[in-house]
């Protein structure tokens, strides 16, 4: 054998010796604690036990591409005042299985009935910057918004549940306010996410939408809060392909709502479908398309084009009460471009809202 050959064989010994194998992740990790957490995550199978993460601590979980994770048991978090994050999920491919076990962030420690402007609270609950699957995870008592999503390539999420319905009673923290505040379900800013069949029973936004392309909200539940909703649009933001289908709000503040900042600039949102959805009950708003926030129906400003605003390819029905609106429209001069077709919105109960710089509304009768 030459020494060429022998010098090729030498290299191949190395480098396998140097590569560890695809199998030598193969393993089974088991969280009870935080200080099972480093050892569990060099597994791709991990199984999360029940256990309380201390005050002040942050459960994170950075998996390996492909991870299948299991929870088995209820997580309970600790009281601390801090910023939070409660629980932070990164990685690629993941199967994230909640199988109905729940998360307590204790949110009665921290409700003051003022949300962000009162006491520090952990905000979000929870981080989900992964990609692939997350299903079946229940989170009650969130201190204010629970689900902030930033996904790194293609998620789904199902069956998940928030339940803050504590957080409508005043408690001697909050002056006979509801307890809760600033208790958003889903904030989503992110590419290629999918929510379905998921129930948020809240006092804020049931979804909203921050930034993002191709969003899938369908067949999910919203009780109280304010609806399902994107913005309040910023500068320099995309929204873009959004679909809300087959979902039901009940006894929210809106039920559907557009809210761009008055002082935003070179910003859009456009290509956002509503089809198959109802919505009862609401107390202010049915649909609500909205420049001037942080104002309400105040003087728009005209720095974000929205564009392909449609009610159509099935029926969406929104009920509101006696002294409240069914639809008000208020853009900027210019900003709002048409036609939209809204031939699929049924609305009843209450009043006709302020209809300012509206495009053409197919299908749709309301005073100009």
């Amino acid at each position: 054998m030459g020494i060429f050959s022998l010098v090729l064989i030498s290299l191949f010994t190395f480098a396998k010796a140097a590569v560890p194998r695809a199998t030598s992740n193969n393993c089974v990790g088991t969280i009870s604690s935080l200080s099972d957490v480093s050892a569990a995550v060099q597994c791709t199978t991990v199984n999360i036990h029940s256990f309380t993460v201390p005050g002040g601590r942050t459960f994170s979980l950075d998996l390996l591409q492909g991870t299948t994770v299991n929870v088995l048991g209820d997580i309970q978090f600790g009281n601390a005042t801090w910023k939070g994050p409660l629980f932070l999920v990164t990685g690629q491919d993941i199967t994230f299985n909640g199988n109905g076990q729940v998360f307590d962030g204790g949110g009665g420690y921290y409700w003051d009935g003022l949300g962000a402007k009162g006491s520090t609270k952990p905000n979000p609950m929870m981080k989900i910057k992964m990609s692939g699957t997350f299903s079946d995870v229940h989170v009650v008592n969130s201190p204010a918004r629970c689900f902030s999503i930033n996904n790194v390539g293609p998620l789904v999420i199902s069956g998940a549940v928030v339940d803050d319905s504590q957080g409508d009673y005043p408690n001697d923290k909050s002056n006979g306010r509801p307890a809760g505040h600033n208790t958003d379900g889903f904030d989503v800013s992110g590419n290629d996410v999918v929510i379905r069949k998921s129930s948020v029973i809240n006092q804020d936004d049931c979804l909203a939408i921050n930034r993002g392309k191709n969003i899938v909200f369908e067949d999910n539940y919203c009780h109280g809060g304010h609806g399902v909703s994107i913005g309040s649009i910023t500068s320099d933001v995309v929204v873009e392909g959004v679909i809300v289908q087959g979902n039901e709000v009940v006894n929210s503040v809106t039920a559907f709502r557009i809210k761009t900042d008055k002082t935003a600039t070179n910003s859009r949102v456009s290509n956002v479908t509503y089809s198959g959805n109802t919505a009862r009950n609401c107390s202010s708003y049915g649909l609500l398309i909205d420049q001037s926030y942080p104002a309400v129906v105040g003087t728009p400003g005209n720095g974000v084009a929205i564009s392909d605003i449609n009610f159509n390819q099935g029926s969406t029905e929104l009920s509101v009460v006696q002294d409240a609106q069914m639809v008000a429209v208020n853009c900027g001069k210019n900003s709002c471009t048409g036609p939209w077709d809204w031939s699929d919105l049924k609305t009843s109960g209450g009043k006709i809202g302020k209809f300012q710089n509206t495009p053409t509304l197919i299908g749709y009768a309301a005073p100009y």
